[in-house]
């Protein structure tokens, strides 16, 4: 039985895609996988930094989703429930790893002052952060900016802004509280804010 939250029902091309794949249509799947990919992708290389690590999760998901097939109950779109499991196979690759000491995001957050202050006053957004960020060269910074961030904050961050996901979601994912994914995530969202301060300043030059 499927695990996953419903967030739309499943389509009726999906209905169809489902049933093919059930059955083993090797057309059917191999346009799957294809179709897939590049999303799943992009989520694990966020999780994991590591392109080998990545497409193994890919791949792990994969594997997982085709033995799960049958238990897919349609509560939400097919590729909804493939992503979740992509996720998840990520999550499991990152708890299995030799765990090393993380680093602080202390490091990485603004300084204030005693009044709450920035001691720098952060450069102001452009007027249009969406069409800012939607820039090749800015979308590229925010992509190592992120890399940047200790795992434990990065991770929380990309569930959450990233991948949308609501915050009982991805405590649940992650096994912590939701007060914990609420806490890192606004110091994952200074963090990033900070890294990309440099970014916005010469852009505002």
């Amino acid at each position: 039985m499927s695990t996953f939250s419903a967030v739309d029902p499943i389509e009726e091309d999906e209905v169809e895609l489902l049933a093919k794949l059930r059955a083993g249509d090797a057309k059917a799947t191999e346009r799957w996988v294809r179709e897939s990919t590049p999303r799943l992708l992009a989520v694990t290389r966020r999780m994991l930094r590591s392109e080998e690590d990545a497409r193994d999760a890919v791949q792990d998901a994969f594997i997982s989703a085709f033995r799960a097939l049958d238990g897919f109950e349609g509560g939400s779109r097919l590729s909804t429930w493939l992503h979740r499991i992509a996720v998840n196979a990520a999550l499991m690759k990152l708890r299995t790893r030799r765990r090393k000491p993380e680093e602080s995001i202390d490091d990485l957050l603004p300084n204030f002052l005693e009044d709450g202050h920035h001691v720098n006053s952060p450069t102001e957004w452009p007027g249009n952060a969406q069409d800012w960020v939607e820039r090749d060269e800015v979308r590229q910074s925010v992509r190592e900016a992120i890399t940047r961030l200790p795992e434990t904050h990065r991770n929380v961050l990309v569930l959450r802004d990233i991948e949308e996901l609501d915050t009982a979601e991805v405590a649940k994912m992650l096994e912590i509280t939701p007060g914990a994914v609420k806490t890192r995530l606004h110091r994952a969202r200074l963090a990033l804010r900070e890294l990309l301060d440099p970014v916005l300043r010469e852009d505002a030059s």
